[in-house]
């Protein structure tokens, strides 16, 4: 072989020793992205894959919602401070008294306020790109929301406690104890595989990443429209679901096996109130119904009224 042909071969045995390292670091990162991808069955009968967000993620949307919150506290406090100046003694008094509700109501119905909104995300998470999720796949209720955020102050209220009061009135014991449950509490989503605190335990409830605000591109562009002909869809009809419920109709479409399909496609029937037509075909169904509904959206968010789900009324 020449000197020319040995070169050569190197060259190959090195790009191939490359390309067979790139497909090693491949495959570890899908292996590692799988371990936070969860199934989720929804109400109308469709399989989601949804992203949890991990313990780092979290802490790092509970981080940035602290400064937040502490930063307009510390704002609010100095606003006091200068209207309670001029009036001595007494007035700093009922200062101080008016800076202990507002913090303690301030505190506690942040994480509520923003949780309950549309976005079902704080400040924080929303950067960060979360949300709060029902693990069962519905709407995120009220009662879930004050659950999770009430057993917040066990969780990370009376343990920062504890630990602050080392040194000072607390004995070695109770200050041991604090410490204990600090790191029970606190650390727990280290210790489940979908990243749950106690909060979200008890009100059935997860921490995702947040789903895309775009609608996704359109599976049946291709469609032609003389196909979708015989669907006729009311504007009530068509509100009957969001961008949500969108996107889990895609993912039927895309890749959902038959049953699948035919399970959706009549439970859409039912919750709009459609009379199936003889021979009519339930995959030419959603495909119609999936059209309509996209165009019906797009028209929505043309004038700033985005629906985001079923549960979004307005």
């Amino acid at each position: 072989m020449t000197e020319a042909g040995v070169a050569a071969a190197g060259q190959t045995q090195a790009q191939l020793q490359q390309a067979a390292l790139r497909r090693r670091q491949r495959l570890a990162l899908e292996k590692q992205q799988r371990r936070y991808i969860r199934e989720l069955l929804t109400p109308e009968g469709a399989v989601l894959h949804l992203k949890i967000a991990t313990f780092a993620e979290r802490a790092g949307a509970f981080l940035l919602d602290f400064i937040f919150q502490w930063g307009i506290v510390l704002l609010v406090a100095y606003g006091v401070g200068v209207m309670t100046m001029a009036l001595g003694w007494g007035g700093w008094q009922i200062g101080q008294a008016f800076l202990a509700v507002f913090v303690f109501i301030f505190r506690n119905f942040w994480f509520i306020f923003f949780e309950m909104g549309r976005r079902s995300a704080t400040p924080g998470k929303r950067i960060v790109g979360l949300r709060v999720a029902s693990r069962d796949g519905g709407a995120l209720k009220a009662d879930a929301v004050f659950a999770r955020n009430f057993m917040r102050e066990i969780e990370v209220g009376l343990p920062l406690t504890f630990l602050f009061g080392i040194g000072g009135d607390l004995s070695g014991v109770l200050a041991l104890f604090g410490f204990l449950w600090a790191g029970i509490f606190m650390f727990f989503p280290l210790f489940n595989k979908d990243k749950l605190r106690v909060g979200d335990l008890v009100a059935g409830t997860w921490v995702i990443h947040a789903p895309r605000d775009k609608l996704m591109a359109d599976v049946v562009s291709s469609v032609s429209a003389e196909q979708h002909s015989g669907f006729s869809f009311t504007p009530a009809q068509l509100d009957a679901y969001g961008i949500h419920e969108l996107h889990v109709l895609e993912d039927v479409l895309r890749q959902a096996p038959k049953e699948v399909r035919e399970e959706v496609a009549q439970r859409i029937r039912a919750k709009i109130g459609w009379q199936r037509q003889p021979n009519e075909n339930d995959r030419r169904f959603l495909e119609a119904y999936y059209a309509g509904l996209r165009r019906r959206l797009e028209q929505r968010m043309l004038f700033g009224q985005k629906k985001i789900d079923k549960f979004d009324t307005r």
